[in-house]
């Protein structure tokens, strides 16, 4: 119920070309030997669509989410769970890699603005058809993850 006006999938299997940009983004976000999601995902979000504030399952992925905002840029706005008032927003310019990990995984929600309200500095900033790619490590061990 959290995301509005997409299509998704989820790839394994990827060009030689795409999954050397797909490995610099886990070398980057990702400890050596941290095990990783094999399935990649992949959501298409339509201009007029919108992703509601939320948290990662903590079932279903580990303490950190790293991905590529691909053909439109956007404003996520991350809200902290703890305080309506402390909130911060990130421009993800075309081709910006994010990582979520830490206080920004567990203790804020995201989301991606819709069109009317993406703002970024007082500034207007176009929203068309985005591609996000998102890689994910698999969920801690029961008892390991947050406090």
């Amino acid at each position: 119920q959290a995301i509005h006006g997409y299509r998704e999938i989820e790839k394994s299997h990827w060009s030689k070309q795409s999954e050397s940009v797909l490995q610099r983004l886990r070398d980057v976000a990702f400890p050596p030997g941290v095990p990783q999601l094999s399935m990649v995902h992949v959501l298409d979000l339509e201009k007029t669509g919108f992703i509601k504030a939320h948290v990662d399952s903590v079932k279903f992925c580990g303490d950190t989410i790293a991905g590529l905002c691909l053909l439109s840029g956007c404003v996520m706005r991350l809200l902290s769970e703890d305080s309506d008032v402390d909130q911060v927003d990130l421009l993800l310019q075309r081709h910006t890699a994010y990582i979520l990990r830490g206080e920004a995984r567990y203790r804020f929600s995201h989301q991606i603005l819709p069109d009317e309200q993406s703002f970024f500095g007082g500034e207007k900033v176009p929203r068309g058809r985005r591609i996000s790619i998102i890689c994910r490590n698999l969920p801690n061990e029961p008892g390991s993850g947050p406090d």
